[in-house]
Order: C-alpha cells, then sequence, then structure tokens
C-alpha cells in the first residue's frame, strides 16, 4: 500500500501536478478508497525523474516493516508502435536496494494483489503511449530481511512485495488465530475427513507443502500461535497431526515454547546448544555452535566440522519437537492425536524428521533429502 501511494505521488508530481501528501488509492478487487500519507515527493534530473519518499506505518507493534522507509523513482518514455517497455506492457518494475528478487533472472518479487494495486492507481494517470519505469528502494530491506526467512523461499537482497490484501497481518495477532482456528473446525467437520491433517508455518511452509503433495490431504497455513492451534486439533478429534516447519521456527517447540513470535520468545540457539548437550555431542562442536548468530550458521558450521554428529543432532531437534508438542497438548486433555514434525532448511529442502514425521510424509511419497 506505501509502495504504491509513494509511486502515484512521483508520478502526479512528473507529470506536473502539486504533490499530495494523502494518496487516494483505489483497491483491485473493488471500488474503495484507502487513503496512504506519502512524506514528500519532487522531480530530479530537470524535471526527467521524480521520487517520492514514505514510511510503512502498518500501526502493528510487532511488524518487522513497521517504520521502514520506501523510496519510489519513476520516469517516463514514449513507446512506439507495438513496442512495449517491459515484457508487462507499459509498466517496467525496477527492484532497487532491499527489495527482494526471485529466480536467474533476478525479477522483483510481487505478489497479484501488490501488482494490480499499482496497475489500478497509476495506470488512469498516463498519457496513451507512455511507459512508466518503477524503481523500487527499501534502504533497510536488505538488513531487515535477515531476520526473515526469505532466503528459505528463494528471494534474495530484501524484502518481497508479497501482500495480498489491503489491511496488513500479523501473525502474532489473535486474529490470525481466530481465522485458523475457524479453517480447522471447517476441515475437521466435513464428511470425508479421515483424521489426518497438516499445520504448516507460513507462507513458506504452505507453498512447500503443496510442492511435495501433502495438499492432497487437509492443509492449514498457521502462524505463530502453534500451541493453542495444537489443542484444538485434539478437542476437534485430530488423530494424526503432521507439523511442517522451517527449522528456525519448529525448534522453539523442543524448548516448550509454543508462540514462536521472536519478539515474545526467541532462544532458539540456546535450545539447540541444550539438544547437543542431551544428545552428547563434544564439547569443542558445543563451543562452536554457542559462537554462531543464527540457527542457519550453526548447521553450517556443524555440517562442516562432522556431518554425521550434526545429522544426529537435527534427527535429535525434530523427535524432541514431537515429544515437547505432544506433553503441551497431554496439558490440557487426554487425547489419543499423535504429532509429527518436519523441518526444512534455508535451500527448502525437507531435511529432518521425527519419527512420527517420517511415517507421514511416507503417506504422500515423500523421502527426506539427505545431503
Amino acid at each position: 500500500m506505501w509502495v504504491a501511494a509513494a509511486a502515484k505521488a512521483a508520478t502526479e508530481v512528473l507529470l506536473g501536478k502539486p504533490f499530495t501528501k494523502d494518496q487516494l488509492l483505489i483497491l483491485p478487487e473493488h471500488d474503495e478508497l484507502v487513503s496512504v500519507s506519502v512524506q514528500s515527493a519532487a522531480c530530479l534530473s530537470g524535471g526527467q525523474k521524480a521520487i517520492a519518499i514514505t514510511h510503512c506505518c502498518s500501526s502493528l507493534g510487532l511488524d518487522l516493516t513497521r517504520g521502514m522507509e520506501i523510496w519510489t523513482c519513476v520516469q517516463m518514455q514514449e513507446l512506439h508502435g507495438d513496442l512495449s517497455c517491459s515484457a508487462n506492457g507499459w509498466l517496467k518494475l525496477v527492484p532497487g536496494m532491499g527489495v527482494g528478487t526471485l529466480g536467474e533472472e533476478g525479477d522483483i518479487c510481487i505478489s497479484r494483489f501488490a501488482y494490480d494495486l499499482l496497475i489500478k492507481n497509476l495506470e488512469p494517470l498516463l498519457p496513451k503511449n507512455i511507459c512508466l519505469e518503477l524503481e523500487i528502494v527499501f534502504p533497510k530491506g536488505k538488513d531487515l530481511s535477515l531476520r526473515t526467512s526469505n532466503a528459505s523461499f528463494g528471494v534474495v537482497d530484501g524484502l518481497a512485495l508479497i501482500g495480498t490484501q489491503a489491511e496488513p497481518q500479523e501473525s502474532a495477532s489473535p486474529d490470525q488465530l481466530v481465522k485458523s482456528l475457524e479453517e480447522l473446525r471447517t476441515c475437521s467437520n466435513k464428511n470425508d475427513f479421515d483424521g489426518f491433517i497438516s499445520l504448516v508455518i507460513g507462507e513458506n511452509g504452505l507453498n512447500l507443502a503443496k510442492q511435495f503433495g501433502l495438499n492432497s490431504r487437509p492443509i492449514i497455513k498457521i502462524g505463530n500461535w502453534v500451541g493453542p492451534l495444537l489443542v484444538a486439533a485434539a478437542e476437534a478429534g485430530i488423530k494424526k497431526l503432521l507439523l511442517l516447519g522451517y527449522h528456525g521456527k519448529l525448534v522453539k517447540l523442543a524448548g516448550g515454547i509454543f508462540h514462536t513470535h521472536h519478539h515474545l520468545a526467541d532462544a532458539r540457539l540456546e535450545i539447540l546448544i541444550a539438544i547437543a548437550v542431551k544428545e552428547g555431542l563434544p564439547l569443542s562442536l558445543i563451543k562452536i555452535l554457542s559462537s554462531t548468530d543464527s540457527m542457519n550458521s550453526a548447521f553450517l558450521c556443524l555440517n562442516a566440522q562432522n556431518p554425521g554428529l550434526a545429522k544426529k543432532l537435527w534427527l535429535r531437534l525434530a523427535r524432541t519437537v514431537e515429544v515437547r508438542s505432544s506433553l503441551y497438548v497431554s496439558r490440557y486433555g487426554e487425547w489419543d492425536m499423535q504429532i509429527g514434525s518436519v523441518l526444512f532448511d534455508r535451500q527448502r529442502r525437507l531435511r529432518w524428521a521425527g519419527p512420527l514425521g517420517v511415517r507421514y510424509l511416507s503417506f504422500f511419497g515423500v523421502t527426506l533429502e539427505d545431503s
């Protein structure tokens, strides 16, 4: 939303119109107007380009991008005949510094909603036969992306524009929990439901689950409210539950942390080190783990030192996730739901699973990658 507002403000200034701080945006799916504030806009290079600056103001206290500065730079060129300035026609998107790219060609990573939002609000401003080049810059985007699992989704060099609606959503918000609970009740109440369900952590988990065919059975994408959803699943009569997620998320469950947002609890390396001690890893390797700064660097360091022990540690982690999850559910009642866990790494490979996780993957003909 803020990218679109800044792009619109910059385009208006480039066309000689006065700067408008409060930009009215038309949403892609209907004609509702939403007002978004832009801080400034001005022409550059003798009027050949224009730039606008704004800040993401989602009002969500735990939002990683809250207050993030956004720049949009626009310039125009005349089209001749059937020529277009990009494969998409009149709009050329350029991923500037801090904006995530995807694939070998380095295409900007943008959702259909975000793209349609730009089209709907910029196209009416342009004269006929004019192409608009829009460069988007997130000055702190690359640094912020290091605090996400973007790399495991194939997004590099910055943050992706992957919004799917006008209102920002927070995976730690109660509304997100309510939505997941409603999906769980809907699935479990279907006549053909056989008691098996998969809970996947975030968009990365959902995408990977579909890639491996897990969506032939019910799948629910969840955020950070893992504990309440596990209990709700048991109450709904689920018999077999598969947890699929990035190892940097699921490790928290192994430490008894069942609301996984990093602002509320983040002891991932401490949990991993405790499991390493229980697994009996040599002190020298445990010291190496303690000197790393992330789950991924811990994995890479340990794997470089001793691949065999690294594999044992991560399988122990997956098994511990299963055990601690079952213990968590048992606090709230007596149910016979069995929980399996599967962990994927930053390269989006299914790498580790507990005993039940391996069994559940076999239902879909899926095996773990060993290297």
